[in-house]
């Protein structure tokens, strides 16, 4: 057992991670059920694909100053609060009565998951270093993916009652905040002016130019990655899938592929090296896209999106290690804060630019241009980390 998976901190950030990246894609199956209740909204076929990726905006906007926030005030108190603030928001959808009632409650809940992810991210950074940083950072990677497949799995059950219901899911944040209240403590504080931690403590040279690479990485990957839960539904009911329970299973099988190549990420890391990992990812992702704009039934749907998933879980851990890596410790929180903020902004983004494709070349061209897409990134990537100074890493074995 990886000596990682014994210390409750661990469990306690990987808890965090659950709630975070896939909390936007939670109600994915529900979305042509909402946009029946609200048929009578001239907008609702935008407005219900805005309720997956509206948290993503509010994120993207205060994600950086959360991070500042996280830097000066400490990791905790963000933390316990942004749980909170799921809680209030995400739940919300049960009972407010227009689309732009839930849509607001859902740019709240953005506020909240900003919270979440930076201090969890920050956390990461102060409580490990080295290998078993990139290790937890794949767990967690793994936990987000895991948690996403129970829940969307389970909202598509819940969906077919009604499609309100997936909103419940968000309450698992209440039981959470005791929970990591205890697991995770306050790590100790270093100032930019306590110099005999800040020297042990000191970030790359040109670190900022790394987490500027690894931020505009991660937005791009994000804003193609969530064409899928955004325009799957009405592609799987366009080829005859329209039970819910279809879109949660095809949607499941991505999720699990993700938590289980992300764990083995970092085990890889080592043999295909800071390159190799995302552009390995990318290559995945553009196989996945390109397969499943073909797919023409269930079978072939759920053979594409674990490819998908994989992809994204060898590429998602590089970019926020490799950040938390290059900076330096008093910068943690803010560091993490931009890369979650590119994150989100790639997943607001995703539907304004998909939609406009869908209307006019329909779902396998948009899919075949986002498979185009990736296999550019991983030529763009790959020279962009090319001609950064290599850094010495023990646990790289190759560039």
């Amino acid at each position: 057992m990886d000596r990682i998976l014994r210390d409750p901190r661990a469990w306690g950030l990987m808890f965090a991670a659950m709630l975070t990246i896939m909390s936007n894609a939670t109600i994915t199956p529900a979305l042509p059920g909402l946009q029946a209740i609200f048929a009578d909204n001239p907008d609702a076929a935008f407005l219900t694909r805005l309720l997956i990726t509206a948290p993503s905006l509010m994120v993207a906007i205060i994600a950086p100053f959360a991070g500042v926030m996280v830097d000066r005030l400490g990791r905790r108190g963000p933390l316990l609060t942004g749980l909170a603030v799921y809680f209030i928001a995400g739940t919300a959808g049960l009972y407010l009565q227009s689309l732009e009632a839930i849509l607001a409650s859902r740019l709240l809940l953005g506020f909240g998951v900003a919270l979440i992810m930076t201090s969890q991210a920050a956390l990461i950074g102060d409580y490990f270093d080295g290998p078993e940083r990139a290790r937890l950072m794949g767990y967690q990677i793994a936990s987000t993916n895991l948690g996403g497949l129970i829940f969307v799995m389970v909202a598509g059950v819940l969906a077919v009652q009604n499609a309100r219901l997936p909103f419940l899911i968000y309450g698992l944040a209440l039981p959470m905040i005791p929970l990591l209240s205890r697991l995770l403590p306050e790590p100790p504080r270093v100032e930019p002016g306590d110099p005999a931690r800040h020297a042990a403590a000191a970030g790359e040279p040109g670190w900022q130019m790394t987490v500027a690479t690894m931020a505009f990485a991660a937005a791009l990957t994000f804003m193609i990655f969530y064409g899928v839960p955004t325009q799957l539904p009405y592609h799987l009911a366009q080829i005859g899938l329209d039970d819910p329970r279809q879109a949660g299973e095809v949607m499941g099988a991505m999720m699990l592929s993700a938590a289980l190549m992300a764990v083995a990420s970092g085990w890889l890391r080592p043999y295909l090296g800071r390159i190799g990992m995302p552009v390995c990812g990318f290559l995945l992702m553009g196989a996945g896209f390109y397969s499943l704009g073909q797919a023409d039934g269930l079978v072939s749907a759920m053979a594409s999106t674990p490819m998908i998933g994989a992809g994204l879980g060898l590429a998602v851990p590089t970019f926020v290690t490799r950040s938390l890596n290059a900076a330096p410790a008093h910068r943690r929180g803010l560091v993490s804060g931009l890369v979650t903020a590119s994150f989100f902004f790639g997943q607001f983004l995703s539907p304004i630019a998909s939609q406009p494709l869908v209307a006019r070349w329909g779902y396998p061209t948009t899919f075949t241009i986002a498979a185009a897409a990736f296999v550019f990134l991983a030529v763009l990537l790959t020279v962009m980390l090319w001609r950064q100074p290599t850094v010495v890493d023990t646990s790289r074995r190759v560039r």
